[in-house]
């Protein structure tokens, strides 16, 4: 009797097992972050993030489904709190391309948080509060510097630092890293020379190709998107990269560590097999590998305090 009862408990736990492996991967994704994740209406979803997902889901051995939702560029807004409540209330078990630093990995000072706009999503959804985990990182997967961007009149200069932007007309997105770096390097030295504009409302790369600024910061993703979409563009790339940059991952929620280890293990697979790299280049966006440290601390802090 205790055989029969043994047999049916692995059986029992075999059948739970392969119906949980063919549960579909959710994916959180930012519907508009090219060329990381794009969706349109009426077009193919597209981006790195989207192919890495989906090389990870078979991977796992699992269909993928891709949760789109909408991150606002406003102050009042917290990537962390959209993302933790996006997981917590089971709209996916991984949001893609999360930036992973301390600050957005600590545990929430709040209980409950707001959802982003998501596709599907109700008005009850738009009014209602989460309760929110705890969240953990997968091992980076790349790397996203700033870089600075230069306009046609300027597309020559050698750019070592960004002290070498020093009497250039520079734009600067308000509220931006991009802002802090500048506006606090050497006490202050380039504040004379930035103009800021509104997220959102001004089109920074589109200013500078039409030779009103000479010289921007911004995320080098956003600089491969721009290309992408207008190849005639006057901009160019200076090859200069700021030196502290953040990594991008996967996020999940710390009640499910399988999850994130699973992850973990198809990303170095992928890795290993140069199959990240060749995803990234395909989808236009200029690749480099993960940095140490793979979490960022205060480093970035303490250069904005000299």
């Amino acid at each position: 009797m205790k055989g029969r009862l043994a047999v049916a408990a692995v059986l029992l736990v075999t059948a739970t097992a392969t119906h949980a492996d063919g549960d579909p991967l959710k994916v959180c994704l930012d519907e508009n972050l090219p060329p990381l994740s794009l969706h349109q209406r009426g077009k193919p979803d597209s981006g790195f993030d989207v192919a890495l997902a989906q090389a990870v889901a078979e991977r796992l051995g699992r269909p993928l489904k891709i949760q789109w939702f909408e991150s606002k560029l406003d102050e009042s807004s917290s990537p962390a709190l959209e993302a933790n409540a996006l997981l917590s209330d089971g709209r996916c078990a991984l949001v893609g391309s999360y930036a992973l630093t301390n600050d957005s990995l600590k545990v929430p000072g709040v209980k409950t948080a707001k959802l982003p706009d998501f596709e599907g999503a109700t008005r009850d959804d738009r009014r209602r509060r989460v309760p929110v985990g705890v969240l953990a990182a997968s091992q980076p997967y790349v790397y996203s510097p700033l870089t600075v961007v230069l306009g046609e009149k300027t597309r020559d200069r050698k750019i070592s630092g960004v002290g070498d932007l020093a009497g250039l007309r520079i734009a600067i997105e308000s509220g931006t890293l991009a802002d802090a770096i500048l506006m606090t390097f050497e006490k202050g030295r380039l504040i004379d020379d930035i103009t800021h504009l509104v997220p959102g409302r001004h089109d920074l790369l589109g200013a500078l190709n039409r030779g009103e600024f000479d010289a921007t910061l911004l995320d080098l993703s956003r600089f491969d998107a721009y290309r992408a979409a207008h190849p005639d563009t006057k901009l160019a790339a200076s090859g200069y990269y700021y030196p502290i940059g953040v990594n991008r991952g996967y996020v999940g929620l710390a009640s499910d560590p399988a999850l994130v280890a699973a992850a973990n293990k198809a990303l170095a697979g992928l890795q290993a097999a140069g199959t990240i790299t060749d995803l990234a280049k395909a989808a236009g966006l200029t690749y480099l590998p993960p940095v140490e440290p793979a979490i960022l601390g205060d480093e970035l802090l303490k250069v904005l305090q000299k």
